[in-house]
């Protein structure tokens, strides 16, 4: 059975008992000790390993006692070669971050240089989180990057910082702005799906547009103009109906 499979009460007792697990195996401080936090980590059920690498937040954030004992544990762990262990200590390491950001940025910098393709959703992810969490330390870490000679780095980095910029905008144009230019396909279609999905809330769409005015490169400006209006038809939520976002951007734009 999976964990949504179980009733509610259920689940919280099997919460329950992997956070005593975890933190009993914690305060050994040795990977040789953690057997059942290897275990929820690689777990089949995507829900085990988010609770797992929750509680390690959870942990984290509530004991001071157990912290020089959890950054250890989840560096060993990064070094196994079980890619769902990985994953679960990168969002581990986020969770982490949402705090405690200087903690855990060279191993978030080693996760992003090793270039592993299997690990480039849960690099995303983690900085997402961090980005919505902890802005200030992720956005300069994402200007350190965002113009990596490697296509991949920039991608992840350029789709790491969407979540805060579905709120404040403001706050990721400028970094986008850096890579108007970008020529790797990869990398300008996902500049392209960002500036659409930081374009559709409340108040979004003008600061979007009032930016997009300044740029320079004006073929990646009409594509990102035609990924807004299509995020404006495709979501029925947005703040702005797509007749009003299409009268608004002809109205500021010769399109």
């Amino acid at each position: 059975m999976g964990f949504y499979d179980y009733s509610k009460e259920k689940r919280k007792k099997i919460v329950q008992e992997m956070e005593n697990n975890i933190k009993n195996e914690i305060e050994k401080s040795s990977l040789l000790e953690t057997s059942s936090l290897l275990k929820y980590s690689s777990d089949e059920d995507i829900y085990i390993r988010k609770n797992a690498y929750l509680i390690v937040g959870r942990l984290y954030n509530s004991i001071v006692d157990l912290r020089h004992n959890i950054l250890h544990i989840l560096k060993l762990m990064y070094q196994l070669e079980d890619l769902k262990i990985k994953q679960t200590v990168i969002y581990a390491w986020a969770e982490i971050g949402k705090n405690d950001f200087d903690k855990i940025i060279n191993n978030m910098e080693n996760a992003l240089k090793e270039g592993n393709p299997k690990l480039g959703n849960s690099i995303i992810g983690a900085l997402k989180k961090l980005g919505e969490k902890n802005p200030s330390p992720t956005l300069k870490f994402a200007k350190k990057y965002i113009n990596d000679p490697n296509p991949e780095i920039r991608r992840q980095i350029i789709h790491g910082i969407e979540l805060r910029g579905r709120t404040q905008p403001e706050d990721i144009l400028p970094l986008l702005e850096e890579v108007e230019n970008e020529e790797n396909k990869r990398v300008r279609d996902m500049i392209i799906h960002v500036i659409g999905q930081i374009s559709y809330k409340k108040g979004c769409l003008e600061k979007v547009i009032f930016t997009l005015k300044h740029w320079k490169n004006k073929k990646l400006v009409d594509d990102a103009l035609y990924e807004i209006l299509d995020v404006h038809k495709r979501y029925k939520f947005s703040y702005h109906s797509y007749r009003t976002a299409e009268q608004y951007i002809r109205k500021e734009f010769n399109f």
